[in-house]
């Protein structure tokens, strides 16, 4: 067998791979006899199929599986040995797109083009500055968020009026003859959306009933259909004018800044005045910032090493691969989106290289504290925030069974130690910034 390499410029080259009767002729007999040896046919004994019929029905296509698989093997062993840094995989040559006639030629020549990962310079230095924002935890966003726990942790209580955001409960009955009856139904008058109907729950107490137009008050189907706890189609039968007999009238109130709430946000004695809570509620605000800084600096960090590096890459062989790799791709949306794929191209050559030449490393007790701090935090997004370790440390490890998931968190770990690692290394050009401006930030990357 015979491989060359011809190279077209730095980015692009075609490989060409030659196969003689030679290199596939012994295999393929083999493997002929072997299905000669388990063939069965009617009219002969098994093992007895003769040669000639045996080949007539299996050397074509057990000719094409051998021949690919030499081509294939060969061809990687071929950019291996040569220590070739390819990009994607290797295509088929554009110009060369002979179908092989496999019922009468004895050698066969396949051309490939492959794209060459470029040289380029990724080092960094203190000389290297990169904006760093510190995000200030201001004095109004910390009372902000000390309302919304207030609120997080309030309840509904009977108030003996209704004024205009209440909630009613009651019974309701449809203002016509076997009209329909609902029971236990519960209505937020500020979220009635007519005005007309909303006053005339002002003032009332339970015991009142009150007839309104239903179909004014929530003119959604589907609010109404909820409401009356029927089906959707079913509204268009139901009269307008509903009464409803109050049972009782409810107002919602905020949870009182005082001990009781302290100890169901942090814990019993955890926390013992208003001035610990604030400072809890700032301290949380600050890591969650501090998040936030982090990504920001990723990002630009990110943009800033792409650019500096100054990376050529074969776009043209690149766009032919990801059309060719992904079904739901097409060569026109390529052309639209390729600069950030061209990106992420560099990126990830980028990391290699930072990788190799700094030692960076995840290690299985880095990847699994990583992905517990990740598990934990997702639990506490949905508002479990009393699940014991053993239970979120269970969760991690079927996570990381996972080879996907496993992959796809320690290249997330990696990135955030390449991270680090520039965060260490070059200079910060540290900026004061408020949450507010810190936001507009990405509104002006858009």
């Amino acid at each position: 067998m015979n491989i060359t390499k011809e190279l077209i410029d730095d980015l692009n080259a075609v490989v060409t791979v030659k196969v003689e009767e030679q290199d596939y002729q012994e295999k393929v007999e083999g493997i002929l006899k072997d299905y000669r040896k388990t063939a069965s046919m009617k009219g002969f004994r098994p093992g007895k199929v003769p040669v000639g019929m045996i080949r007539k029905m299996y050397y074509k296509p057990v000719l094409v599986d051998e021949i690919n698989k030499l081509v294939s093997e060969n061809l990687m062993n071929f950019i291996r040995n040569e220590k070739i840094q390819i990009l994607g995989e290797p295509m088929p040559n554009e110009s060369d797109m002979k179908i092989p006639d496999f019922d009468n030629d004895k050698e066969y020549s396949f051309k490939f083009d492959i794209g060459i990962s470029p040289e380029f310079d990724s080092d960094i230095s203190e000389k290297d500055k990169i904006v760093f924002y510190n995000i200030k935890v201001e004095d109004e966003v910390v009372e902000e968020q000390l309302d919304e726990v207030s609120k997080r942790f309030g309840e509904l209580k009977p108030v003996e009026k209704a004024s205009k955001d209440e909630l009613i409960k009651g019974n309701l009955r449809e203002e016509k003859p076997e009209g329909l009856y609902v029971e236990d139904v519960s209505m937020s008058i500020d979220m009635m959306k007519d005005e007309k109907q909303k006053k005339l729950f002002a003032g009332k107490t339970a015991g009142e009933k009150v007839i309104f137009n239903i179909k004014k008050a929530y003119p959604s189907d589907s609010e109404l259909a909820a409401l009356l706890k029927i089906e959707k189609a079913k509204i268009k039968d139901i009269a307008d004018s509903f009464e409803i007999e109050i049972k009782e009238v409810l107002k919602f109130s905020k949870h009182e800044i005082n001990q009781e709430l302290f100890d169901k946000v942090y814990g019993e004695g955890v926390v013992k005045s208003l001035e610990e809570f604030k400072a809890k509620i700032a301290g949380e605000l600050q890591l969650n910032y501090e998040r936030e800084s982090n990504y920001k600096f990723a990002l630009d960090s990110k943009e800033y090493i792409i650019k500096k590096s100054k990376i050529e890459l074969p776009s043209e062989f690149l766009k032919r691969w990801i059309v060719a790799a992904n079904e739901n791709i097409t060569a026109e949306s390529i052309e639209e989106d390729f600069k950030n794929y061209e990106d992420e191209f560099k990126w990830q050559l980028i990391k290699n290289k930072m990788v190799k030449a700094n030692n960076i490393s995840v290690s299985e007790e880095e990847l699994f504290e990583y992905a517990f701090i990740l598990s934990r935090n997702q639990f506490y997004q949905y508002g479990l925030t009393n699940i014991p370790d053993e239970h979120i440390e269970n969760y991690t490890r079927e996570q990381l069974a996972k080879p996907e998931e496993a992959r796809r968190l320690r290249e997330q770990k990696f990135d955030e130690k390449i991270i680090a690692f520039m965060k260490e290394t070059v200079k910060l050009d540290k900026k004061n910034i408020s949450m507010d401006k810190f936001r507009k930030l990405f509104e002006e990357d858009k």
